[in-house]
Order: C-alpha cells, then sequence, then structure tokens
C-alpha cells in the first residue's frame, strides 16, 4: 500500500498546534520577503504522527530484518549506545565553551584515544575525521607531508591493489597524487611480483584494505608491508574491515603506518542513508606529529596523587591541520566509546570472532548452490556470483530484487569489480544463526526459482510498496517536486 501525500491527509483550518499570543508588538513583513502562497500542509499532530510512523515502517531497517549489506557493515546496534549519546551533559556540551568546563568530554575522547590506540597497534591516534573516506584522505595527507618534510619530492605515487575499497583512489586522486593499479593472483591476494615491479623511489606509499574486499586476510602482508618499506614507501591500511580482526591482530604490529578507523562500523552507530560516521587516524611513532587536530592530553603534572586528570586541547608539532571543525563527530565518539567500555577487551575480540564465523557458515551453505570464486576462509565477508550457467538471464541484480520479496535486504551488488555478477555477503556478529538460515534457505530458494520460474526474479520485488524502478531514468530524468509546478519560472 502506497502511502499517500501528507498534502493530501489534511483539510484546511485544520492545525496540530496552537501558537501562543504574541509578547512582542507585532510588525509587518517587508512586502518583498512575505509569501502567501506556501501551500503548506493542514493537518493535525495524529495526522503528522501516524503519517511518518507509517512511511518508517515501509522502509527496510536492521530493526525489521536481516541486512547482509557486505562491507558496509550494517550491524544491530545497541540502544544503550544511543541513549548514552543522549545524555545532557553529552548532547548538550558547546564546542566553544571553555575546555575547563568541559573535561567530562574530553576525558571521554582522550580515553577514546587510548583504546583506538592499544586496538590497532598505533602511537597516536586523531579523532578529527567525520568518515571513513575523509580517513583514507587524512592519512594520505599524513603521508605525502611526511615526504615532503623529509625533501622525497620525487614520490607521487599511490599503489592500490584492485581489491581495495573504491573510495582509495578516490581519495589519492583528491590528494594530487598518482593511483597505480596493483592486481590480485589466483587467491585473491596482492600479485607479490606486480607489486615488486612497481615499489621504486617514485612509491608515495601503499593504500591496502586488510581483510579485502573480497572478505580475505593477505597471506602475505609481511612481505607486501616490507616491500613497500624497502622502497622508502609508507603503507596505510583502510580500517573499514577492522571488524575481523580487533583483539586479534594489531596492524600497527604487522608494520602498518596509518590507519583509519571506522566507528560507525566496527564500533556501533547506525550509518545508513549516509551518516553519521566517524573515520579517525592512528599512526605510527614517526608519523605521529603530523596528525590532524586538536587532540586530547593530560596537562603534563596535573594527574598528581589523589588528583583528577585535566585534559587540554593540543595541536601536534608538524600537524596538517584540521580536517572538519571542532573535535571530530562527538555523537559517534559516545557512542563508539560506550560500545568499547561494555564490551572491554575480551568481548571485542569475540566480535571480530563472532563476525568471522557467521561468514564462514554462510559461506560453507551456499558454495554448493552459488559459485565463490575465492572458495577458501574468509573473514567476516564474503563474495559469490549472482549468475548461473544455466538460468542465462538472470543477473546478481533479478536475485537481489527477490530477496526483498522474502523479507531481507540484498547484499551489495556488482562490488568488488574484479568478480563478475557480485554479490558481497557480511551477516555481522550479531545475527542468529536463525536468521543465518533463514537467509541460506531463501538463497537457495531464488536459485531454484531462477531455472523454474526466472520471470518471478526478472519482475521482482513483487512485495514492496515500490517495484523495481528504472534507476537510469531516475538519474536522468530528475523529478524533485512531489507536485508539477504550474510555472517553473
Amino acid at each position: 500500500m502506497t502511502e499517500p501525500l501528507i498534502y493530501d491527509l489534511g483539510s484546511p483550518g485544520r492545525a496540530g498546534i496552537k501558537m501562543p499570543d504574541p509578547d512582542v508588538p507585532l510588525a509587518d513583513l517587508p512586502a518583498d520577503l512575505a509569501r502567501d502562497d506556501l501551500d503548506l500542509p493542514e493537518v493535525s499532530e495524529v495526522d503528522v504522527v501516524r503519517h511518518y510512523t507509517r512511511l518508517s515502517i515501509l522502509n527496510h531497517s536492521i530493526d525489521k530484518g536481516f541486512y547482509p549489506l557486505g562491507s558496509c557493515t550494517m550491524k544491530y546496534n545497541p540502544r544503550l549506545n544511543e541513549d548514552m549519546a543522549r545524555l545532557p551533559g553529552l548532547a548538550a556540551v558547546h564546542p566553544y565553551q571553555d575546555p575547563e568546563t568541559a573535561q567530562g568530554a574530553l576525558e571521554l575522547m582522550y580515553e577514546t584515544q587510548e583504546w583506538l590506540k592499544e586496538i590497532g597497534g598505533f602511537a597516536g591516534v586523531s579523532l578529527q575525521p567525520s568518515a571513513g573516506a575523509q580517513g583514507e584522505f587524512t592519512g594520505i595527507l599524513i603521508m605525502r607531508a611526511y615526504h615532503r618534510d623529509r625533501g622525497d619530492t620525487r614520490r607521487t605515487r599511490i599503489l592500490i591493489p584492485d581489491s581495495a575499497h573504491g573510495t582509495n583512489p578516490a581519495s589519492t586522486t583528491m590528494s594530487g597524487l598518482e593511483v597505480i593499479e596493483i592486481p590480485s593472483d589466483a587467491r585473491g591476494n596482492v600479485d607479490l611480483e606486480s607489486l615488486r615491479a612497481h615499489c621504486d623511489d617514485t612509491v608515495v606509499g601503499l593504500m591496502i584494505t586488510n581483510p579485502n574486499t573480497l572478505g580475505l586476510f593477505e597471506d602475505q602482508i609481511v612481505p607486501i608491508i616490507e616491500l613497500v618499506h624497502n622502497c622508502g614507501g609508507l603503507v596505510y591500511g583502510d580500517g573499514a574491515n577492522l571488524n575481523a580482526l580487533m583483539g586479534i591482530v594489531r596492524p600497527g604490529d604487522l608494520g602498518f603506518d596509518v590507519m583509519h578507523y571506522n566507528l560507525h562500523k566496527t564500533f556501533s552507530t547506525p550509518h545508513g542513508g549516509g551518516g553519521p560516521g566517524s573515520g579517525p587516524v592512528g599512526v605510527a611513532e614517526h608519523l605521529a606529529p603530523y596528525l590532524p587536530g586538536p587532540l586530547v592530553d593530560i596537562v603534563e603534572g596535573a594527574e598528581s596523587e589523589g588528583e583528577m586528570p585535566r585534559y587540554q586541547l593540543v595541536m601536534p608539532a608538524r600537524s596538517i591541520g584540521r580536517m572538519k571543525a571542532f573535535y571530530g563527530n562527538f555523537g559517534v565518539i559516545v557512542r563508539a566509546y560506550t560500545y568499547m567500555m561494555v564490551n572491554g577487551s575480551d568481548g571485542l575480540r569475540r566480535v571480530s570472532e563472532m563476525a568471522v564465523l557467521n561468514a564462514n557458515y554462510l559461506r560453507a551453505r551456499l558454495r554448493n548452490t552459488y559459485h565463490v570464486p575465492y572458495d577458501r576462509v574468509n573473514m567476516h565477508e564474503f563474495v559469490i556470483e549472482g549468475r548461473f550457467a544455466d538460468a542465462p538471464g538472470i543477473h546478481a541484480l533479478d536475485i537481489s530484487k527477490r530477496l526483498m520479496d522474502y523479507g531481507m535486504h540484498p547484499p551489495t551488488n556488482y562490488f568488488p569489480l574484479i568478480v563478475h555478477e557480485a554479490l558481497m555477503i557480511e551477516p555481522t556478529e550479531t545475527e542468529s544463526k536463525e536468521s543465518l538460515d533463514a537467509f541460506c534457505n531463501a538463497m537457495v530458494s531464488i536459485a531454484r526459482e531462477a531455472r523454474e520460474q526466472p520471470e518471478l526474479l526478472r519482475d521482482a520485488p513483487h512485495s514492496t510498496p515500490v517495484g523495481r524502478l528504472d534507476e537510469v531514468r531516475a538519474a536522468r530524468q530528475l523529478s524533485l517536486c512531489c507536485r508539477p509546478i504550474a510555472n517553473p519560472d
């Protein structure tokens, strides 16, 4: 059932609120600013509440059903974390107030920095970047600044495996550097020979996603890092997939020089629809002076016996500057801090173990129904091909659209690009075995339908408020108004 526009729900003269009588003299608006043709809906309060409640349940969400969106880590996020972010002392703190009056907020940020340093194995962390992609951009700027300070201006190239996240090349290009793509080998790892051939004194560094977008841990990660370091380059780790590693391996211990963390994925903040996000960056000792600031530190000598420490905002000595206004996306930082404190070190390791276990369970159950191009032990996600030799008219998109009729959100489609008709599946650690089995049963059923009733897939979805849309036409012929404008001029 399609929900009508709110304009069609009201009646002339109906109102949801009654404004109080003004306690100041009335004044006429300037004639050139007055508008009498707003055409606003005239509805009661209950009309508004019911309308938006009905709209909210039309959307698929993690609260309604399974959401196996690979790479994006759409997991259930505990309500406790939301409650903490809404505490008045945290939600109402103002970025311009004197740091002496915001010591609690600064302590929370300091502790978050310390936790992230420990989890990643890094010497310094900045909470400044407000998204994973901005964290990538920050890391590349730090690497560039490091080389320039050393007078190493010949270094203009960033090596990026073809299994990396798609934003890595964009971050490189925005930094004014050149992207060099490194192919994958037959096991889905970085091709060592190709990497070796490109390692020279023009390399700024390597951007590598580990586990990569195939969901695979790089078998030769230590030799990869050594190759880049031996030519004078730095190694950037895309930490978006840290939810497969935390508590088990620390990227800094492997030799990574810099890495961003996706607080909004690994450490619990709902991030569908483009936000909110937070992409702190961790660095090794030699890059710590270049971190964006301000950072939170303890005032020297303030933590004497029996006294509470005092916190201050500081800028690193050779900082690349700010990446956003103020001090990072504070609400997301609060959620992440709560998540880390509740789970503790053992709990965070358990999160990774269950994410990996769930993903391998799905791969093992689906491997005889769908082709798994890299069929080996995976981490938190894996990739299958959404096509069948005996059903040539069916594509990954058809499978995804049909899955919506089973009450589940589709996996990520057509990414990574190195797999034809790719479906990237990530169950996360928060799903039960019953949910995983229901997903597998649906996928097996859809594979059977692809052969016996292909039109069911090609015409899907059948049970959603809106059927399959012509996305190309929608992009080319934008219609951004709920009603046609009579006189667009």
